[in-house]
């Protein structure tokens, strides 16, 4: 099957009810505290002209997806990586429109060019009252992105989904905070660290897709914010 196939298939499955969130994607549960609804947009699609660094045959070379570095500046989550997305507003249509117009909003994409394959779903982020729910889309004509706003993003980058599985790019992210400690799987590339709720979508969805390559969780990336 081909990357689109495989995540076409993996959405037709949720659906059905045939798939069950993943044991990752089970620590990010939806309570009545998660009662703000979100909606990110998961955009994978060919790579662009800039090829994956990782030479590991560990996935397609020429599949990327979507991600942007927010702000420094804000005052949540400044400096981490997310997917495009945020809240539904009052008049978005569905969640599959929120994720769409902010998609428009922070990268500038064309979204005529996305095919929607579907929704996975919500997924709670507790510490700031979300339910988020992930929409699953294929660049069936990728246009140019940008930062649109530097007061909310620093930057907007397609990163290769070779690069993320490899091991070599693998971390578990460690914070502490409160006199706790907490830990999220993490991905370093393109100057960047993947980590958090961002960190863990992707990482259960390529779990969900049986792509993930054997890593070392016991690799440490202190975090210091």
């Amino acid at each position: 099957m081909t990357a689109l196939e495989e995540l076409s298939a993996l959405v037709t499955r949720f659906e059905d009810g045939q798939q069950q969130h993943s044991a990752l994607w089970e620590k990010l549960p939806v309570t009545p505290e998660t009662n703000r609804a979100a909606a990110v947009l998961m955009l994978f699609g060919v790579l662009d002209n800039i090829p994956a660094e990782s030479g590991r045959p560990i996935a397609p070379a020429d599949l990327d997806v979507l991600l942007l570095e927010r702000a420094h500046t804000l005052d949540d989550h400044p400096g981490q990586v997310a997917f495009p997305g945020g809240s539904v507003d009052p008049e978005d249509e569905s969640v599959v429109a929120a994720a769409l117009r902010e998609a428009v909003e922070e990268t500038g994409l064309d979204s005529s060019g996305v095919r929607v394959l579907g929704v996975i779903p919500e997924l709670g982020l507790i510490r700031s009252n979300f339910r988020v729910t992930p929409v699953l889309a294929w660049w069936d004509a990728p246009s140019p992105i940008r930062v649109v706003d530097y007061a909310e993003s620093a930057q907007v980058f397609r990163v290769p989904v070779r690069d993320l599985l490899d091991p070599v790019n693998r971390v578990t992210a460690t914070i502490s905070r409160f006199g706790r400690t907490y830990t999220s799987p993490g991905f370093t590339v393109n100057g960047v660290l993947v980590w958090g709720f961002t960190g863990m979508v992707l990482s259960g969805l390529f779990d969900e897709l049986g792509w993930t390559v054997p890593w070392d969780k016991d690799k440490l990336h202190d975090i210091d914010l």
